[in-house]
């Protein structure tokens, strides 16, 4: 399974990780390799809460990601 991962850096430092396809799914980091193992673990309680109530499982595998960069206006 794949996920993308969006990662923020906050004002006081730390990083916000977000799990854009499984909302809600939510966590933190002090530097970027932390957010990112919080993320695995996170996204792995999520997938098992899932499985428990007997639900589908979404990933990004057939996500495309582009970036946009628009000009000032």
């Amino acid at each position: 399974m794949q996920f993308k991962i969006l990662i923020q850096k906050e004002p006081e430092g730390a990083y916000t990780a977000l799990v854009p396809r499984l909302p809600g799914c939510i966590t933190y980091g002090e530097t970027i390799d932390e957010a990112l193992a919080m993320s695995k673990e996170a996204i792995g309680l999520y997938i098992e809460e899932l499985k428990s109530r007997g639900e589908g499982i979404p990933d990004d595998s057939e996500t495309l990601e582009y970036n946009l960069t628009l000009e000032e206006v």
